[in-house]
Parts: structure tokens; C-alpha cells; sequence
């Protein structure tokens, strides 16, 4: 009798910034005007790349940091969150394709996971907004769970073992190089989504794959064996 087949990957963990949901241009939207409020600095849009990915504590402590800003990132965080939350209502969206793949995945029998160096507020607010809660998936992760943020791999390696599974099983996707850095340094397979960054980024951070979005995504990433 022929065994089944199965999936080559066990699981897909999620990043959720530019991957789940179009969170991106609000949560710099936020951190700008918080500056602006706090601190009256005019910071540019461009000042947060190096940092999209590594959590808000390094994506404004960051930019502070480039204009030479010592800043309160406690008190920093938590009104940059006050102003995501309000700007996001009708507004954050799904990304194309999150749904319909989220749904393969489950007739493929694979487990879920949601891994965001994203704080507990941020995540549960974005998927609320779109609509994705928590309890869809089969395991969570946020900055607050780790100490060492994106490139590190702690928040992937946490994931799995969450999951109950080997890094090696799981299929991680993401949209920022930082992210991809962090999913291939924890043994992770890794598709990079071209939302927040040029395929030329995501392949030199090494990105297994790459697409625009989870409705366009390259043969082989689910592949049966």
C-alpha cells in the first residue's frame, strides 16, 4: 500500500508586519508623529528601514539613535502604539493571498503560527482588524516572549518548539531581511514577500523563495513529497 504523501514542511509560521496584514506605512505614520509630539523631531520615512522587522523597541530606539535623540522608549512605545491602534480602524487591511493560504495550509494538514517582534497590543489590535484572531492559529509569539529580536533566530526557534516541531520542518514567512536573516540562522526554509523590500534584499538575505504575495506563491514551497 503507497504511504500518503505528505508536505515537505510541517508548518508555516507567519511573520505578521507586511506579511499578514499592510501594517507597515501606519506603524511609521505612528512613529513619526510621535516623534514629532514627543520630541519634535521631524524623522523621515526612509530613517526606519534598517530597523522594519527588529520590533519597536529597535525600530524608533533606532532612529532616536541616528539624530543623536536620547529618548524615553517606554513612554516612546506606548504612544507610538496609542496612535497605531487609532490610525489602523478601517484602514489595516489582509494582504492579498493571506486567507486563501492560510486555508491551503490547513488542508494540507500543516500547523500555523504567528511569530511578530511585534508587542502582545500591536499583534492582537492588527489581527482584530483583519479579522485573523490569535486563536486561529496554533501558536503565537511576540517580542515581549524573547529577549534578543530579529536577525537572532530566538522568535523562530521559539515558534517550532511551540509548535512541537524541529526548526527544520517549518517554512517561515517574511517581508523584511532582518526576518529572513533570523528564520535561516534558526534552520528554517524561508519565502520572502517583496511588500516592504526588493527581491534583490530578500535573495541577498536569503530568502528561499520570493514573491509579491501569498497568492502568487512559487511552485515548491508546499511541495508534496
Amino acid at each position: 500500500m503507497t504511504d500518503t504523501p505528505q508536505p515537505r514542511v510541517k508548518a508555516v509560521i507567519f511573520d505578521m508586519d507586511g506579511v499578514l496584514c499592510d501594517s507597515e506605512r501606519f506603524i511609521c505614520e505612528a512613529a513619526r508623529g510621535m516623534l514629532k509630539e514627543l520630541y519634535d523631531l521631524d524623522a523621515k520615512p526612509e530613517d526606519f528601514l534598517p530597523f522594519v522587522g527588529t520590533g519597536e523597541d529597535r525600530y524608533i530606539g533606532g532612529v532616536a539613535e541616528q539624530y543623536g535623540l536620547a529618548i524615553d522608549i517606554d513612554k516612546a512605545k506606548s504612544r507610538t502604539y496609542e496612535i497605531y491602534l487609532r490610525i489602523i480602524q478601517g484602514r489595516l487591511k489582509p494582504m492579498v493571498g493571506v486567507r486563501e493560504f492560510i486555508d491551503w495550509c490547513r488542508r494540507l494538514g500543516l500547523k500555523i503560527a504567528v511569530a511578530t517582534s511585534a508587542d502582545l497590543v500591536k499583534m492582537q489590535g492588527n489581527l482584530r482588524e483583519i479579522d485573523l484572531p490569535p486563536e486561529l492559529f496554533d501558536a503565537v509569539v511576540t517580542g515581549l516572549d524573547i529577549e534578543r529580536k530579529k536577525p537572532a533566530p530566538d522568535i523562530f526557534l521559539l515558534a517550532a518548539r511551540r509548535l512541537g516541531l524541529e526548526p527544520e520542518c517549518c517554512l517561515v514567512v517574511e517581508d523584511a531581511p532582518n526576518g529572513i536573516q533570523a528564520a535561516k540562522a534558526a534552520g528554517c526554509k524561508c519565502l520572502g514577500l517583496t511588500s516592504s523590500f526588493t527581491e534583490a534584499d530578500l535573495l541577498a538575505a536569503g530568502a528561499d523563495w520570493v514573491s509579491p504575495h501569498l497568492a502568487a506563491v512559487p511552485n515548491g514551497v508546499l511541495e508534496i513529497e
